[in-house]
């Protein structure tokens, strides 16, 4: 019997394979939040009807509130989704899969999948789901891991456990080596993440990397964080993003 989520370790095996969302908001949210409001609509305006696509505990769904007409949410699991309902009882949030979302076509104005599509059993399948349910000319926000990031960020397994923690250097292996100590999570390049939405009816609006919010850092060594975001964000200007923590990517759904 599968084990309820308050006996579950927060770095236990389940966490491991479907990931952990965000518990508290730090200034890592704030920065990726003032993206998202940037491309996935007028900045400063209303995001219009929007789709949090794996909510999570409802940490950026009640984020969106405040710019959006309405704020909907999915998540596969019920315990975290729970939580979201609780704190967020104005949005309408759904068990759901990003495979298979339960809205019809052509409604939503801005999706946002937000390190979502790296734990999800297809993909493809949920580019294509997000898409169908965008509105033409409504936009998907996605952020996911870059495979040239140094560190697996998920953790790894060896000889059959798992181990949590920041890993150097598996994403830069060979993918059956990879795939061999991390084969719960995916790391995408810019090709793999491109190519999700291969002969879908959109066009890439913007496409970079970035580096991470620092926040733990910045929480026990202020002065440290603050040098790693001057060095790190200064290099989201030059080549050298590409060796960010996450791909962000903005499609647009387009006519004909």
């Amino acid at each position: 019997m599968e084990q309820s989520f308050q006996e579950l370790d927060l770095h236990g095996e389940r966490a491991a394979v479907r990931g952990n969302p965000s518990f508290v908001w730090r200034a890592g949210q704030d920065r990726r939040l003032n993206m998202i409001r940037q491309w996935g609509g007028p900045f400063g305006g209303s995001l219009g009807e929007v789709l949090v696509d794996g909510c999570g505990v409802g940490m950026y769904v009640r984020a969106l509130l405040p710019y959006a007409r309405a704020v909907y949410g999915i998540d596969i699991e019920g315990e975290h989704l729970t939580r979201a309902a609780a704190a967020n009882p104005q949005a309408h949030l759904q068990l759901a899969m990003g495979e298979a979302l339960p809205y019809p076509a052509d409604f939503f104005d801005l999706v946002l999948s937000h390190e979502v599509l790296e734990h999800v059993s297809n993909d493809r399948l949920a580019a294509a789901e997000m898409v169908r349910v965008l509105k033409p000319g409504g936009r998907a926000v996605i952020f996911a891991p870059n495979r040239l990031y140094p560190f697996e960020t998920h953790g790894h397994y060896w000889r059959g456990e798992y181990h949590f923690g920041n890993t150097p250097f598996i994403n830069y292996l060979p993918d059956g080596l990879r795939n061999r100590l991390a084969p719960h999570v995916r790391a995408y390049t810019r090709r793999d993440i491109l190519d999700l939405f291969l002969g879908q009816p959109v066009k890439v609006v913007y496409f970079t990397q970035i580096f991470p919010g620092y926040d733990n850092i910045v929480y026990r060594n202020p002065r440290l964080g603050a040098w790693l975001k001057r060095i790190t964000y200064t290099l989201e200007l030059t080549p050298l993003t590409a060796f960010g923590i996450s791909h962000f990517l903005v499609v647009e759904k387009v006519t004909g």
